[in-house]
């Protein structure tokens, strides 16, 4: 169904901005982080940055020494880094090392450049230095939380932070308020996972259900919710909560190798933590299977064909909406096999609606409609002055494969051992404008009734789907004949 993806790695600037000595570094939102040619063009570039391991070309930075690297990262007093270079670095670095080694090398760097540990340090030198070494960690804590779930990452930072605050109830209040933050959402995540857990353990397959328990599964889901529009306000307010924990360093860690230079370890499966992003591909496959057990479920052909409307409806409010994901999820499901063969009952559709929704995200030139009308959404989120013009739910598993082939396409290092970081500002282009869509809030009403069904009503697997199907509309050909048979016999204990 996909087509392929061409990689392509553009050349993008190093951003730094010079600060004033007593001030503290301000940071934009992440819609400012790039402009719409890519990056923002405010270049600024001190001179001891332009060797020292480090090439540039036309004040783009290309490539570095990882070393020199995490010590661009490293404020001094005269220098803090750009948040379009923090965001870039520490998303990308995980692919050459563990965030808790970051984490100690720019704890080493701060304390020993900045003698932090000295007790005859000039205190004026540490009034300079401390609020900027206390925003690169709040930008930190702020933009991958998750990576302080590792108590080395967690002892680094209350050593760092404690250094930094020791003397100056300013920081000291900073401080506290920084590390509360971060404690505040890695509960909230582990709440989350929780429920995740719970929804799973409690899932189970629908024609069990029916089975053992049939007066339990009375309603379909439109004596659920008649209104498509409210059905697809729920949508979205499952698709922007699942969204919103996703870390953006799940993207890297879902393609992370093991580094040819980093010859004596092999840590693959310990950093491959990306089950926020597998619990949001989980969660596009379920509502998929939803849409076509309601369809293949009821008895009479109208029926269907009033579900397949009902849902043709939900996908073009998706679309109006800009859930860009609910809505391929949907028109996957219309096209599943067991779906699509009821030609009897698809004879009964208006179908006008759902040719126009399947042209807009029909896969054809690397899905190019589908891509003007994202191109369409964001423009109108960039401008927006409501939360429900902000919304923006890419077709999540197209970005997961833009951002495969960029990683696939491009070295991560250069012939000469160098860190290409040429690629990883587009890598961090891509995720930014991800992380700016994940950040908005759902602006319509909760209706637990309906959130309540469409995340625990079970569904019919692959194969009750197919027995489903020709209970309903019987098979066409010896083929779908023997199937039927065998279905029959292994689900229904039949012959």
């Amino acid at each position: 169904m996909y087509s392929s993806v061409t990689p392509v790695c553009f050349t993008s600037p190093l951003i730094e901005k010079p600060i004033g000595k007593e001030s503290m570094p301000q940071t934009p939102p992440f819609s400012a982080m790039f402009d719409s040619s890519g990056y923002n063009r405010n270049l600024y570039q001190s001179a001891e940055d332009s060797c020292g391991g480090l090439y540039y070309h036309d004040n783009n930075l290309l490539s570095g020494s990882l070393e020199a690297l995490i010590q661009h990262l490293v404020p001094n007093v005269d220098y803090y880094p750009d948040r379009t270079y923090i965001f870039t670095f520490l998303l990308s670095s995980r692919l050459f090392m563990h965030p808790y080694e970051l984490m100690a090398k720019v704890c080493h760097l701060c304390v020993e450049h900045q003698r932090l540990s000295d007790p005859s340090s000039d205190k004026n030198q540490i009034r300079k230095i401390a609020p900027k070494i206390l925003q690169l960690l709040t930008e930190w804590t702020e933009t991958f939380p998750y990576d302080f779930r590792d108590e080395r990452m967690m002892r680094n930072l209350k050593d760092l932070a404690h250094r930094i605050a020791s003397g100056e109830e300013t920081y000291r209040k900073n401080v506290q308020q920084m590390i509360q933050c971060l404690i505040r959402k890695l509960a909230a995540l582990s709440q989350y996972e929780e429920v995740l857990a719970k929804i799973s353990s409690t899932s189970t397959d629908r024609l069990t259900v029916l089975k053992t328990k049939p007066q339990s599964i009375q309603r379909d889901i439109i004596t659920v919710c008649s209104d498509p529009y409210t059905m697809a306000q729920q949508l979205t307010h499952i698709e922007l909560e699942r969204l919103n924990y996703i870390g953006p360093e799940e993207f890297v860690q879902a393609f992370v190798q093991k580094d040819p230079l980093d010859n004596d370890k092999s840590c693959y499966s310990e950093r491959k933590k990306t089950r926020n992003l597998e619990a949001y591909v989980e969660w596009f496959n379920r509502l998929s299977y939803l849409v076509a057990t309601e369809i293949c479920m009821p008895v009479k052909k109208k029926h269907r064909a009033r579900m397949i409307e009902y849902f043709i409806d939900v996908a073009r409010e998706c679309f109006n909406i800009g859930n860009f994901n609910s809505l391929m999820a949907i028109i996957s499901g219309m096209n599943m096999s067991p779906v699509s063969r009821l030609k009897k009952t698809w004879a009964k559709v208006k179908t006008a609606k759902f040719d126009i929704l399947e042209h807009q995200m029909d896969p054809s030139s690397n899905f190019y409609n589908y891509r003007t009308a994202l191109r369409g959404a964001a423009q109108r989120s960039l401008t927006a002055h409501s939360s429900r013009e902000k919304i923006v739910i890419p077709f999540f598993s197209l970005l997961i494969k833009d951002i495969y082939f960029l990683n696939e396409g491009c070295a991560n290092r250069l012939p000469n051992g160098h860190v290409n970081f040429e690629k990883f500002w587009e890598l961090a282009k891509q995720v930014s404008e991800f992380m700016t869509w994940k950040q908005v809030e759902c602006p319509f009403e909760r209706d637990r009734k309906i959130l309540q069904y469409l995340l625990t009503v079970p569904v019919f697997s692959e194969d009750a789907l197919y027995l489903a199907s020709y209970e309903s509309e019987g098979p066409e050909n010896h083929i779908e004949k023997d199937r039927w048979k065998s279905l029959r016999s292994s689900l229904l204990g039949r012959v």
